[in-house]
């Protein structure tokens, strides 16, 4: 191999080397903005569930069955900060493993997709202290 054709193949191969490189700038890659990949649009947010229905139709989910609650209100549903979900908060008057009444009892359910995936007890520092509730 000759020296103009070590020549030639070093500068064919940086070139592709360059090419290819511009297809790997990310939408935060310190380049031209031209030469970025659009970043992603959000997901649309889910529509408002309906949370009384939601409730009614899973109360088992929501609240263990022997503890046979009863007097549920929910409140409205607020978006998620985490994400493109929902959350709400729920009580009930429930009764505890051995039939005696333990009072009000209070969750947030969190809603995806127009289902119920996770409910978590609420705490002294939840706003489900302050919501307005209605009955189911």
């Amino acid at each position: 191999m000759g020296w103009p054709q070590f020549v030639r193949l070093c500068l064919v191969g940086g070139i592709a080397l360059a090419v290819s490189a511009c297809g790997f700038a990310d939408s935060h890659a310190p380049v031209p903005s031209f030469m970025r990949i659009k970043a992603a649009d959000p997901p649309p947010p889910e529509p408002v569930p309906n949370v009384r229905q939601l409730v009614h139709d899973k109360m088992d989910f929501v609240f263990v069955s022997s503890s046979y609650p009863h007097d549920v209100r929910v409140s409205r549903p607020l978006h998620d900060p985490r994400g493109p979900g929902w959350t709400a908060c729920v009580k009930a008057e429930v009764n505890s493993a051995n039939g005696q009444p333990i009072g009000t009892q209070t969750y947030r359910i969190f809603i995806s997709e127009g289902d119920i995936v996770d409910r978590r007890r609420v705490e002294a520092d939840d706003n489900c202290l302050t919501e307005n509730y209605e009955s189911i």
